[in-house]
């Protein structure tokens, strides 16, 4: 899989751009604040319908500008898409696919798929658990693009349910009982979708647990062992051996049952606090070294070779899956020391496709020289 075009159109600092590119490398080079990581970030935006950088649409969208335009030309196994995403705050989003348009922009996923490394990575590590929740199920959807309707319907019924469950909680405060007849309704809603949602999650961990552990011995040979493990809400209401290498593939209908049983549980506290505590939203996923959580343990050191580890192990899963993806190296290496740079040069050098961005040339390994394309000044040149 490789791209082989790409068009923006007052999408972030660019009124207009328009490259060609070859399967192999490719290197932006320029100095930061040029737009560089502006032109992967529209790549990465057609493959998950997100940014890495920004949680909301509005920023992608050229200053005194109402909507931006990104296309790809998009090559799979010799069979070439284009998609066109037109980018609208505040509305929804409009795609096309070879120019006719498709009824959600939602099902342009899995045309391409990309892996991205870049320094906002260390958050997975250090972050809060939301951070490695967008981590499972921008995965998940990348895997499986169905995810992506599982995901929305789970957090529509997630907000209304929690709505629900203020409007009643404020109401016993004030010495009133709260209307909760229909909180048994929104109750089956979040445990249909939400035993979906969870059963591909832990299905997901079993799968790339291992590839995680074998990237972080390659990139950290001198650490103690990388594991991973899905910390689940359920507590011990969740099937034993679930999420777990060799366990059996989760159940849904064993998760539903588990999820409705704790939210019956937990329904005084839920109504008392007006929040939902029970659901895949509560959920994390636990990075260990040796016997210590990552998180407050790892050194900076060991903290940069675990976030490597967990996007060598996802590029390495979705490639088992028979699509290789396209590899983003987003202003990287200047945070990696030698051996990093080397073990993930060494990775990307293999792939089909690898999109690089840099300050300075020199920054790139030479095990991944390929085209070049100079950032300045609103313009990108192919040079060499």
């Amino acid at each position: 899989m490789y791209v082989r075009h790409l068009q923006v159109v007052d999408f972030r600092s660019w009124e207009h751009a328009d490259l060609s590119f070859d399967p192999g490398v490719s290197v932006f080079v320029g100095r930061n604040g040029q737009g560089k990581t502006n032109l992967v970030e529209a790549i990465g935006y057609v493959a998950t319908l997100g940014s890495h950088r920004v949680a909301t649409d509005a920023p992608l969208v050229r200053m005194g500008c109402a909507r931006s335009v990104v296309r790809t030309a998009v090559v799979n196994a010799g069979r070439e898409l284009l998609v066109e995403l037109e980018i609208t705050p505040g509305k929804a989003n409009r795609a096309r696919v070879n120019r006719g348009p498709v009824p959600r922009s939602r099902d342009v996923l899995g045309i391409l798929r990309t892996v991205l490394f870049a320094p906002e990575d260390l958050a997975l590590v250090r972050g809060d658990p939301g951070e490695r929740r967008r981590f499972l199920d921008d995965l998940l959807v990348a895997r499986a693009p169905r995810y992506a309707g599982v995901r929305s319907d789970y957090e529509r019924v997630l907000r209304q349910r929690g709505a629900l469950l203020k409007t009643a909680g404020s109401a016993r405060r004030a010495g009133g009982s709260g209307d909760i007849r229909t909180l048994e309704v929104w109750d089956g809603h979040l445990a249909a979708h939400g035993a979906q949602l969870l059963a591909g999650r832990l299905d997901l961990v079993a799968d790339l647990g291992p590839l995680v552990s074998a990237a972080y011995a390659g990139v950290a040979p001198e650490s103690r062992p990388a594991e991973i493990r899905y910390r689940c809400s359920l507590g011990e209401s969740l099937p034993e051996g679930y999420g777990v290498p060799g366990g059996p593939r989760a159940d849904i209908a064993s998760l539903e049952a588990a999820l409705l049983t704790e939210l019956a549980r937990v329904r005084p506290q839920e109504i008392e606090r007006g929040v939902s505590l029970v659901g895949p939203h509560r959920d994390d996923l636990e990075l260990v070294l040796g016997a210590a959580p990552a998180k407050g343990y790892a050194s900076h050191g060991e903290s940069w070779s675990f976030a490597l580890a967990l996007r060598l192990g996802a590029y390495e899963l979705l490639r088992d899956d028979g699509a290789e993806p396209v590899l983003v190296l987003d202003d990287v290496f200047a945070e990696l020391d030698r051996r990093r740079r080397q073990q993930l040069a060494k990775v990307a050098a293999a792939a089909e496709q690898v999109l690089v961005t840099a300050a300075v040339a020199e920054d790139v390994p030479e095990e991944l020289a390929g085209a070049r394309y100079e950032v300045h000044e609103g313009e990108v040149n192919r040079v060499g």
